[in-house]
């Protein structure tokens, strides 16, 4: 223990960390840098900020503060002691509705503060795009500002009193009149009044460098104000008291269509006088899908408010009246503003991609101009992009004249990061010819500080120092940030990253084949340190459990950064830090679909476990459940199912057992069915076969052995739809030839046992080996199949994800796999596309319960939302995780966060439930944790419509 950290241990109460997991989930935010600190620490009072302040200043060690490090320019990260303060100091101290103010701590999340907020019908004006993981400290240390800015102006406007601890341990209460003000301060600024009336630019978004004109005598000598926006680098902010403004009661969303970014940018400034709540706009290229936007290449997003829906509605059309536009919309459906907001939301995710899934990286993210120039500057802009032969999109608060765009900067060669500074210096001086902020709402931070002489001059940025000098004599906050910063080029993340390609398994298709590009993937915009999801979202469970950076996909994503570039994590695939990390991923893929640039790791924990034990004995659990299909199958084969589960229910040898097995001794063990689905299936009486399409129906481990009944119904369901069923075949060399329509074909089918598997218990323990194994003998019992035109029908979502997306992955190499995973459907998927005129039983009743995270993530489930409804099933099913997992919620040690996982949304959407509602659950982990936890038996949609049929049949 060095003297640094056995010091900071003896004065703080909060936690000190100085191991290399919680090093490596600081070294980045959401910028292009990286930088090591010493450790971190998480302050559970402001008194432990002056300890962590006097130790490093006795030992010249700097101090960065950190909220949800989500900063863009880097100012988030630091070589010293990083404070986090979204462990403790993290509440919200008073809320006063009668005065509008709000005293919260910094680590205090933006949307905690919003939901307190909203029953007095206000809310915090300012917010930015991460506002569900952004903290108050964070926004307050960036000036921050968010999509309603034209309306309720920056995070400085809604800021009353700060309290600051400085670095040598002075606590100042700031507010306006120069209450709090540090000694020199007022004298600096009565040196230079004409430089502060006359040095800086008159724009709604100018946030780069010190606010000092704030401490005008005509301003109020706002030292508050002047604070915010200092990136850290004056005092350590411990608590602040904010202005909240009275919401809409209700909003309305025009959605303007134009041909191109160049007619949404000309256009916006001219809905200023309309008195917008929002003038957000984006392009085509960011958006995923354009259903639901109306015609166009670009759309400006302009919010209207009012008392009443009509009010807000009316203004809405008010705008549309006064745009020149292509199309437009209005929606004043809560519901609905929500699903376009999003698409918004997560052009800071998807930017990061160009339309042909080359990288974008961030750097010149958020510039500002007068707005009347922003259609000027945005042409100039492309032309510097063209002349340099880069690329981007922008996008953002085009009625503030701010702009966010990602550019496929080449930041991995010598080359292009002189490119990338070439670049950065010429647009400096655009922006500036324009009137602009090099910053217009995430600060300079290392990305742009060494440029703020080519806005302010050599004297303005001597004043910035100065200024630095009186609150921090001794430069030991942020040091290299605002002044006298680090070049532009230097730090740079991706630097200490591997050149060449990272052997691995899966084939990475979006990437290349590049595990280190999948890996980059993650820029750190953390919409996975979410503590609420909504809809359907499913990311992150485990940090929804835990709170734990390092449970997050961001962190998870770090420490694999931090693995390859080896410098902190030093022992590559044998990691410890990395392996703990992941132990807590439940593989539910969420992050694969809810993270706005698809991060998956999922697939990332599969690759590491397979690295980390290659050659080694592995944990119990994989063993006893990466191999689960060997031994249901032996179970079967010896016809032990009975004695198996008579044994089970003893419990001093099921506890015996499951030690044995790494199993949680708080689990029950399934009970094995006394007859597995394929028996059933030989010996079932048979109608006369239809002359429906063929289907395939996969018989996968669960069914076959655990939920047999689920096989049962299906078979019912899908026959009463007219569909002919067929089972896999089990023996290699018998082709099937023609389109499948043949008796002869069907009969072949219809005869042998299902042996595939879709390897999904050995991909998600990490034995790939065996995993491709397993896969290739399936395609190889598949390959009659594969000849004919009969899609595959996979009842277990998680076994229909892992042939959609697995299969292909891993087995990259064989286009078998491709073939196959083009086949896989949903039940749901299956009727609608191969029964389109069957009508379901009439149900009517309400339905509850949890989609499938695979589903949700990898396969989709509008179509069982339409067999819902048609169904007359009632009401939606809630997103997240059920929290078990396949062999996650069983492995020993798990027990407690899948439990947790359980109650963020399922269990609680089924106590609520009304009565005679069904419980669904297609999942066999999701019965199972329903029946274990709250005795509840949920079914398959398939067992539902098979009874409903059955009555109909009885009437």
């Amino acid at each position: 223990m060095t003297d640094l950290e056995a010091a900071l241990r003896r004065t703080v109460r909060g936690e000190v960390g100085f191991d290399v997991t919680s090093r490596a989930l600081t070294t980045m935010d959401a910028s292009n840098y990286r930088r090591v600190p010493l450790g971190v620490v998480a302050p559970r009072d402001a008194d432990d900020v002056a300890a962590v302040l006097e130790v490093c200043r006795e030992r010249e060690v700097p101090v960065v503060a950190r909220g949800g490090g989500t900063s863009i320019a880097g100012q988030a990260t630091g070589t010293g002691v990083v404070l986090d303060f979204t462990r403790h100091m993290n509440r919200l101290v008073a809320l006063d509705p009668e005065a509008r103010t709000a005293v919260v701590q910094p680590g205090l999340v933006l949307d905690r503060l919003q939901d307190a907020a909203a029953p007095h019908g206000l809310r915090f004006g300012p917010d930015p795009s991460t506002h569900s993981r952004c903290t108050l400290g964070g926004m307050i240390g960036n000036n921050s500002c968010g999509s309603h800015s034209v309306a309720w102006g920056t995070t400085a406007d809604s800021v009353r009193e700060l309290s600051v601890l400085t670095a040598r341990g002075r606590r100042l209460r700031l507010g306006q009149e120069w209450a709090g003000a540090p000694e020199g301060l007022r004298d600096l600024v009565d040196g230079d009044l004409a430089r502060l009336r006359t040095g800086f630019p008159d724009l709604p978004r100018r946030i780069s460098g010190y606010a000092l004109d704030a401490l005008l005598p005509e301003h109020g000598a706002d030292v508050a104000r002047s604070f915010c926006g200092s990136e850290g680098t004056l005092g350590v902010l411990t608590e602040a008291v904010v202005r909240l403004v009275e919401s809409p009661r209700a909003r309305a969303l025009a959605v303007l269509g134009y041909a191109d970014e160049a007619g949404a940018a000309e256009a916006a400034a001219g809905l200023l006088p309309l008195g917008p709540l929002t003038v957000e706009g984006m392009a085509v290229d960011l958006v995923p899908s354009t259903e639901g936007l109306p015609r166009g290449g670009a759309w400006l997003f302009v919010e209207t408010g009012g008392d009443t829906e009509a009010e807000a509605r009316a203004r809405a059309e008010a705008v549309v009246r006064a745009a020149d536009v292509v199309d437009a919309l209005v929606v004043t459906d809560p519901a609905g503003q929500r699903t376009l907001w999003r698409v918004r939301e997560d052009a800071s995710g998807t930017a990061t991609r160009m339309p042909d899934g080359s990288e974008a990286w961030p750097g010149w993210e958020d510039c500002a101009v007068p707005p009347a120039r922003l259609g000027g500057y945005l042409r100039d802009f492309r032309a510097l992009l063209t002349a340099h032969g880069l690329r981007g999109t922008p996008y953002g608060h085009f009625g503030d004249g701010c702009i966010h765009v990602r550019i496929d900067f080449d930041l991995l060669t010598d080359a292009g990061v002189a490119r990338f500074r070439r670049f950065s210096e010429e647009l400096a001086d655009v922006v500036v010819a324009h009137g602009g902020s090099l910053s217009g709402e995430h600060g300079d931070g290392q990305a742009r500080a060494e440029l703020l002489p080519r806005m302010y001059g050599e004297e303005t940025v001597a004043l910035f120092e100065r200024a630095k000098a009186v609150w921090d004599p001794d430069d030991l906050l942020n040091p290299g940030m605002l002044v006298r910063p680090a070049p532009l080029d230097t730090n740079l993340r991706f630097s200490v990253l591997p050149r060449e390609p990272v052997d691995v398994e899966f084939g990475y298709p979006a990437d290349g084949g590049d595990f280190s590009a999948a890996v980059r993937r993650c820029v750190g915009v953390a919409k996975c340190r979410t503590t609420s999801v909504p809809g359907a979202g499913v990311m992150c469970p485990s940090f929804r459990a835990t709170g734990d950076e390092q449970h997050s996909t961001r962190g998870r994503a770090r420490l694999l950064h931090e693995m390859l570039a080896g410098e902190l994590v030093t022992d590559g695939w044998r990691s410890t830090e990395v392996r703990d990390a992941l132990d807590l991923c439940l593989s539910c893929k969420g992050c694969r679909s809810d993270c706005p640039v698809e991060v998956d790791m999922a697939t990332y924990k599969a690759e590491f476990l397979h690295h980390h034990y290659e050659g080694r004995r592995r944990p119990a659990a994989h063993y006893a459940m990466g191999w689960l299909p060997v031994w249901l199958r032996w179970a079967a084969r010896t016809r032990t199912a009975p004695v198996l589960n008579a044994l089970a229910s003893v419990r001093p040898l099921a506890a015996v057992a499951k030690r044995l097995g790494g199993i949680a001794a708080e689990r029950d063990v399934p009970r094995l069915a006394g007859e597995t689905f394929s028996v059933w299936w030989r010996g079932r009486r048979r109608g006369p076969a239809g002359d429906g399409d063929l289907v395939v129906l996969w018989p996968d481990t669960f069914t076959e052995h655990l939920s047999p009944s689920v096989g049962r119904a299906a078979v019912r369901v899908l026959e009463a739809a007219g569909l002919r069923v067929a089972l896999p075949p089990t023996l290699r060399g018998r082709a099937v030839v023609g389109d499948g329509t043949s008796r002869s074909a069907l009969s072949l089918l219809a005869a042998r046992r299902g042996r595939v598997c879709c390897g999904l218990t050995y991909v998600s323990t990490g034995q790939l080996d065996r995993a491709r194994a397993v896969l290739r003998r399936t395609l190889d019992l598949m390959a009659p199949v594969l000849e004919t035109a009969a899609p595959v029908v996979v009842l277990e979502p998680s076994c229909a994800a892992a042939l959609r997306t697995d299969l292909p992955e891993l087995l990259h190499d064989d286009p078998r796999a491709a073939r196959l995973a083009e086949r896989v459907l949903t039940f749901a998927e299956v009727l609608e596309r191969h029964a389109p005129d069957w009508a379901p039983p009439a149900l009517n009743r309400p339905a509850v319960g949890q989609t499938h995270c695979h589903q949700h993530a990898v396969l989709g489930d509008a179509a069982d939302r339409r067999l819902r409804a048609s169904a007359g099933l009632t009401g939606d099913l809630t997103g997240g995780c059920c929290g078990l997992a396949g062999n996650f919620g069983f492995e020993d040690g798990h027990y407690e966060v899948s439990a947790a996982c359980a109650e963020d949304r399922l269990l609680p959407a089924v106590r609520e439930a009304p009565d005679g509602a069904v419980v669904l659950a297609d999942g066999f982990s999701c019965r199972t944790q329903l029946e274990q936890l709250a005795g509840v038996r949920g079914r398959h949609l398939a067992e539902v419509l098979a009874e409903g049929l059955e009555r109909e049949r009885r009437r």
